[in-house]
Order: structure tokens, then C-alpha cells, then sequence
């Protein structure tokens, strides 16, 4: 079995990404965690990217002020010289340009904290409790320009109690990513989903 080359972009402690990494630990895991790149030089997760035997870039977007292509060329860059095939967004608090979107089309996913098309964009478990939902939870999508619209592979729904904490529905919201990144990486490196798959969230299960 020939396993897909992906990089995880994070910018901060990468659980998501360490969960990533875990899963690829198995043999028959279609991929292979090569890269771990990061926006900031201070993100946790790049030391528990190297800890785990993975290697680790860091492309500041701080050095190239408000020129988000030149930035994103840089990135671009190092995930040529590795040979990156796929891309997961893993805690990546970077908006991507149409050019860079459409450079990696097909092979780009996100994960959000939410059931989308619910709750784009951040504060998502402050907003879910102050909407009153009895369901919140997890999305796995394609990236497209606009922000949390791609098509989606897989969600997982949690429950929301009546005395959940943002802190306490977070962390019912992250052990469902843990469990479904994985589960749609995996996918999209057998090739069963593409942002065109009718019932794409079928297919990662």
C-alpha cells in the first residue's frame, strides 16, 4: 500500500493534529503524517509533532504583513519540497486565499467545532449554549474560499446539557474530532469522497 503524503497546518497546541498522527501509527492507515507546519513559531503542537518522530517547519505569517499570497507561496513552498499530497487544517487560525484554495482543490479538509452549516466561524460553544441547541458537535469538510461553506465529509453530533459550560461542551466536541478527522483523512486517501461525492459523509464512516 502506497500511503498519501499529508501535512497538518495548526497553529496552536494541535491535538487535532496529534490525533491525526495516532491514527497514521496503523499499518493500514491509507496516509502518513510527513509535515507539521505552523504560522507560529510558539505553537505547542510543534514540539509534539517532533516528539513524535514528525518533522516540523515554521512559515511566520508575521514576516510577510498583510501580503497573505506571499505567505501563502512560502507555505506552498514547503509543502512542495516534502512532497505533500494532502492537507488537513488542524487548529490553522489563518483565513486561506483564493489561490492557495484553489492550488490544494480536492485536497484540503478542515475540521470545525460545529455542526455545520450551524455556527460558522469562531465562539462556536458560546453561541450553541446561547441558542438554546440540545445538539451540537463536529464537521469535517472540504475548504473552499468562503469560510466553513465546503462540502462536508462527516459530522458527529454530542449532546448539550442544561448545565454545560462552553469549557465542558468543548471537550465533548473535541474527543467527537479525535474520533472522525481520522476517520475522514482516511477517506479522502482511499479516494471514496471528493468535494463532488453525493452522500460524502456516508463514505467516511
Amino acid at each position: 500500500m502506497t500511503r498519501k503524503r499529508v501535512a497538518v497546518l495548526i497553529s496552536g497546541r494541535g491535538s487535532n493534529m496529534m490525533a491525526l498522527v495516532e491514527a497514521a501509527k496503523a499499518v493500514d492507515y491509507p496516509a502518513e503524517i510527513s509535515l507539521v507546519v505552523s504560522n507560529r513559531p510558539d505553537a505547542g503542537g510543534l514540539g509534539r509533532a517532533r516528539a513524535a518522530g514528525v518533522a516540523t517547519a515554521v512559515v511566520d505569517h508575521t514576516a510577510f504583513g498583510e501580503d497573505r499570497e506571499a505567505f501563502e507561496h512560502a507555505l506552498d513552498t514547503q509543502l512542495r519540497a516534502h512532497r505533500i499530497e494532502l492537507l488537513c487544517l488542524a487548529g490553522f487560525m489563518r483565513l486561506l486565499t483564493p489561490w492557495f484554495v484553489a492550488r490544494w482543490s480536492g485536497r484540503l479538509l478542515n475540521i470545525h467545532p460545529a455542526l455545520l452549516p450551524r455556527f460558522k466561524g469562531l465562539d462556536t460553544h458560546r453561541r450553541a449554549l446561547a441558542a438554546g441547541v440540545t445538539r451540537h458537535g463536529a464537521t469535517v469538510h472540504f475548504v473552499v474560499p468562503e469560510m466553513d461553506s465546503g462540502p462536508i465529509v462527516t459530522q458527529a453530533e454530542v449532546p448539550v446539557f442544561a448545565d454545560d459550560t462552553e469549557e465542558t461542551l468543548a471537550a465533548r466536541v473535541l474527543d467527537a474530532e479525535h474520533r472522525i478527522y481520522p476517520q475522514a483523512l482516511r477517506a479522502l486517501a482511499e479516494g471514496r469522497v471528493s468535494p463532488t461525492t453525493p452522500s460524502a459523509d456516508n463514505a467516511a464512516r
